[in-house]
């Protein structure tokens, strides 16, 4: 399976220097397109999002989450950006509908 980045510059660039293949995107609206068409692809096992483009649309990814539990699609922080802390129940919550 394999592993895509998707974001800035700047953090796919990371990503595509240790091996992973990446994808550019520069608006949140791009990056939801691009994930779209990235779960429909069998061979993608996980997408990795960069926070600052994966914030505007993260009702979307968790609509997609639901959906759909293989591509593990997964929020990274990016470059520059700070620490927050995460409410996986809440998350879960909204995946499941409960």
């Amino acid at each position: 399976m394999k592993v895509v980045a998707v974001g800035g510059k700047a953090f796919v660039t990371g990503f595509v220097l240790s091996g992973v293949n990446g994808e550019y995107v520069s608006t949140p609206t791009a990056a939801l397109e691009k994930v779209q068409s990235l779960s429909k692809d069998p061979a993608v096992g996980l997408i990795m999002v960069s926070d600052d483009v994966a914030k505007p649309i993260a009702e979307q990814l968790t609509l997609m989450r639901a959906k759909k539990a293989i591509p593990l699609i997964y929020e990274v922080p990016g470059p520059g950006s700070k620490k927050e802390k995460v409410e996986y129940r809440a998350m879960l919550r909204a995946i499941l509908g409960v």
